[in-house]
């Protein structure tokens, strides 16, 4: 019995290790004790509503990238421009380089080559990322210099110890089989059914038949909502601040800067859920703007098939072929 205690003991430990330890959670999802609760979208694993429940699709692969390119592609961006949904095969460039918003990343261009970078933005993060400096990409003029100082072990273990999203880590470790799923689901459906309510997390359309990320419809949510308001001085003051963003990139050798905005689910599946901000088409038709753009916006609107999966936030194969097409056409890739 007692051998028994201690068994429980330790597995009880690894699994709190693993709400704990990005490195811990990592091992464990690799000798698969986690398995990966995104697997059918992320509005999906919030709401764990089964109506929205819809496997992750694998999109045919581009095989474009070509060594004798003249073009280095760099990226600043967020989860749509993720290595699981976009690569350096997905365009004609020789090099390749993302840096996730929020973090930083040290690069040397070539100059005998075209420097082009893309912001790649979702919609509800545009005033955030633009209310401020962007630094996530560092120009270095020769890398091999400056080499990156050692880190200590002491800050390689602050920064593997996750305290504020302990919770939802150790919900994944613990609940990211299908039989937790199947439990959640059962709860989700008779919330709904017999209370109309759904996760706060998520809101769902007028007829039932989309799911958004609350984030996308709550206008209490100022600077994330599509139908937040948005005066004409705060637009004008992200405008210049793209302006002043894209000419410090060209100063230290970019030769051409884009800017692509990703609309909100919300924005083009329920547009007339409230007063649309327009946010992207007024950016993008600033006469003040001297960034070129990406517009996905119009090709979205138009599109005969709806360009989202069903349960998550990110484009379905169709959407990302729209967004890979307009970048293509636009940058010259």
């Amino acid at each position: 019995m007692r051998f028994l205690r201690y068994i429980v003991l330790v597995i009880a430990l690894v699994l709190w290790a693993g709400g704990l330890s990005s490195t811990v959670s990592h091992w464990l999802y690799n000798v698969g004790v986690i398995v990966d609760d995104y697997r059918y979208g992320d509005l999906y694993r919030i709401s764990a509503l089964p109506q929205f429940k819809d496997h992750q699709p694998v999109c045919p692969p581009s095989n474009r990238a070509s060594d004798t390119s003249s073009t280095h592609l760099y990226i600043i961006g967020d989860s749509f421009s993720e290595e699981q949904r976009i690569s350096r095969d997905d365009f004609r460039v020789s090099h390749y380089q993302r840096v996730k918003w929020g973090f930083s990343q040290r690069a040397q261009l070539n100059p005998t080559k075209r420097n082009v970078l893309l912001l790649e933005t979702v919609e509800r993060h545009f005033r955030e990322h633009f209310a401020q400096p962007v630094n996530e990409l560092v120009v270095e003029k020769d890398t091999n210099q400056a080499p990156s100082a050692m880190v200590s072990w002491r800050r390689r273990l602050k920064e593997d110890y996750h305290r504020s999203d302990i919770e939802e880590r150790l919900a994944s470790t613990l609940f990211s089989h299908d039989w937790a799923f199947w439990l959640k689901e059962v709860k989700a459906a008779l919330t709904l059914n017999w209370f109309n309510r759904a996760s706060t997390g998520v809101s769902l359309s007028r007829d039932h038949k989309n799911i958004f990320l609350d984030f996308d419809t709550d206008t209490t949510r100022k600077k994330l909502s599509s139908f937040a308001k948005l005066p004409d001085t705060e637009v004008n003051t992200l405008v210049d601040s793209l302006n002043s963003i894209a000419d410090r990139y060209r100063r230290l050798g970019f030769d051409d800067v884009y800017l692509s905005i990703i609309p909100n689910k919300a924005t083009i599946l329920e547009p007339n859920r409230g007063a649309y901000n327009h946010l992207i088409e007024r950016v993008q038709n600033s006469p003040k703007l001297r960034v070129k753009t990406v517009n996905i916006y119009t090709p979205y609107k138009e599109a005969r098939q709806i360009p989202y999966l069903k349960g998550d936030t990110h484009w379905n194969c169709e959407g990302r072929s729209l967004w890979l097409n307009a970048v293509r056409q636009q940058l010259s890739l």
